[in-house]
C-alpha cells in the first residue's frame, strides 16, 4: 500500500467526501487590462501569459480557469496576477482544500470537453459551481501534490534530457 492509500484509510474510515466546486472556492471575472501601464505582473487569458502590468487584480495561489477558447488549458499562479475576461480566476478556501491539489484535481476532470456554447468553446461559473470534487483531509491533500509535483518534476529532468540526447544525435548524424 502507499501512503496515500494509509491515510485515506486512516483520515477517511467512511471514504473521501465531495463538495461542490462553490463550496471550495469563489470563481471570479476577469477584466480588461488595456488601460494598464507595462511591470512586472503577468496577465492571463485563456491561452497563457499575454503581457506584464503595473498593477496586479489579486495574489495566489490561484487556479485559473479558461471561461473562452482552450478550456482545459488551466494554470497553477503563486504570486500577483491579473486576468482578462477569457479566464476566471478562484478565491480558495484553504481551510478546506490545498490549491495545488485543486489545480491537479481540476486538471484530471476534462473541463475542455465541458463546453457549454456553440461556436467558441465556453464556460460558466454556474456548471463550474456544480462540479464535484473529493475533498480529502489537508494532510492528505498535501501528500498526493507532493507526489504529483514529484513526477511532474521528473517528467521536466527527463524532458530536458531527451532533448539533450536529440541534440546530440543531430550532431553526430
Amino acid at each position: 500500500m502507499s501512503r496515500i492509500d494509509d491515510l485515506i484509510r486512516e483520515r477517511c474510515p467512511d471514504g473521501v467526501p465531495f463538495r461542490p466546486l462553490g463550496e471550495v472556492l469563489r470563481i471570479k471575472n476577469g477584466k480588461d487590462h488595456k488601460p494598464l501601464g507595462d511591470g512586472e505582473v503577468p496577465v492571463y487569458g485563456s491561452g497563457g501569459i499575454i503581457r506584464h502590468v503595473d498593477t496586479a487584480a489579486a495574489e495566489g495561489p490561484s487556479v485559473l480557469i479558461p471561461r473562452k477558447g482552450s478550456l482545459a488549458n488551466l494554470f497553477y499562479v503563486e504570486g500577483p496576477f491579473w486576468v482578462v475576461d477569457t479566464i476566471f480566476r478562484t478565491e480558495i478556501d484553504t481551510s478546506l482544500v490545498a490549491p495545488k491539489f485543486l489545480f491537479h484535481q481540476l486538471q484530471t476532470m476534462g473541463l475542455g470537453e465541458m463546453n457549454q456554447a456553440g461556436g467558441v468553446p465556453s464556460q460558466t461559473q454556474g456548471v463550474l459551481n456544480r462540479l464535484r470534487i473529493p475533498v480529502p483531509p489537508l494532510e492528505v491533500q498535501q501528500e498526493i501534490v507532493r507526489v504529483l509535483d514529484t513526477f511532474t518534476e521528473l517528467e521536466a529532468e527527463l524532458e530536458a534530457e531527451l532533448e539533450a540526447r536529440r541534440v546530440q544525435y543531430a550532431h553526430y548524424r
